[in-house]
């Protein structure tokens, strides 16, 4: 089985996405056969600035890097660095309709807000398509949120399959990535980048204090017991403690003469410490940017090889001849 998925190199991940996501990613190396990329080409529908994309997508290959993906068992790459995307994309135009695109959420939604939608923002769903469907990609995890992107993918396949009698493009199957612990922002939201309530995993140890010792807190004095199941920043904790730890913490908040703050110390140690070989790791590579560029040319190697396989059989099925030159 194939795993599949893409990192939108827009921003450094915070702790939502890496509990919410990029734990989960990382965890199917050691299960599946894992193909992950940076998303560059979908990135330019909203970073219109050189030296800013080269650099989000050198720190996201770090972060990922960092964080345990694994290149002896993931292939990571460049999206730009494989052009058989761009062909294959070409080619599922050819046969989406417009009214699927139309209904899809990024468009929808910009439309409804009285926007300018671009033609990149309009058809974005068929370069995910392609991204998905190039590899033979098997299983996708995605939020359930992200559902869509899923069966807009299949519709695709489904038609291009239909229309020329073919098999040539495998359909995918969306893995919903587990939810059931909700990573709250520093105002009890759910942490987001654009609610502006994020903590990021390689923020500076002072900034990310910082940060902590703002979650907001009900107004219960220090020798009130406290509900832990009720409070962020112990659902927080819950994320980088083990379970004798968390049971501590819990019994601290129940029996009263605790305040916030000693709650809010004990967030930032944990994750402190969890996230320090991640930091450690993530200096060492990047006084190493040979080693990410050797580690991102031979896992793009490694996509286009796929890539070339997949887009031979739908080449072959619409009837284009052999390209001129190649074996």
């Amino acid at each position: 089985m194939r795993v599949l998925s893409g990192i939108q190199p827009t921003s450094r991940p915070h702790w939502g996405n890496y509990f919410g996501a990029i734990a989960q990613y990382i965890e199917l190396q050691h299960h599946e056969q894992a193909f992950y990329f940076i998303a560059d080409l979908h990135a330019l529908t909203t970073i219109r600035n050189a030296e800013q994309l080269r650099e989000y997508s050198r720190d996201a290959a770090l972060d990922l890097l960092a964080l345990g993906l694994d290149p002896a068992q993931a292939t990571l790459f460049l999206q730009s660095d494989v052009p058989e995307i761009t062909e294959l994309t070409w080619l599922l135009m050819t046969v989406t309709q417009m009214s699927l695109l139309e209904k899809c959420h990024a468009y929808k939604d910009k439309k409804a807000k009285g926007l300018a939608a671009d033609a990149g923002l309009f058809t974005y769903p068929v370069l995910m398509a392609a991204d998905i469907l190039l590899y033979d990609s098997d299983i996708v995890p995605v939020g359930a949120d992200q559902i869509q992107h899923i069966e807009v993918t299949r519709d695709i396949a489904q038609r291009f399959n239909s229309i020329y009698e073919t098999e040539a493009l495998t359909l995918p199957t969306g893995k919903t990535l587990d939810a059931t612990a909700k990573v709250p922002g520093t105002d009890g939201e759910k942490m987001s980048k654009s609610y502006d309530n994020a903590i990021g995993v390689f923020e500076a140890p002072k900034r990310m204090r910082k940060k902590i010792m703002s979650i907001k807190t009900d107004s219960k004095t220090v020798e009130e017991p406290k509900d832990p199941d009720n409070c962020a920043i112990y659902a927080l904790y819950q994320l980088f403690a083990d379970k004798d730890q968390q049971a501590e913490l819990a019994d601290r908040y129940r029996a009263g003469g605790m305040g916030y703050g000693d709650a809010k110390q004990a967030l930032y140690e944990s994750a402190v410490e969890y996230f320090a070989p991640a930091r450690e790791r993530r200096e060492e590579l990047a006084a190493d940017p040979a080693t990410v560029q050797d580690i991102l040319r031979d896992g793009a190697i490694a996509a286009r090889r796929k890539g070339q396989e997949v887009l031979d059989r739908v080449r072959s099925a619409c009837g284009l001849v052999a390209r001129v030159g190649t074996d």
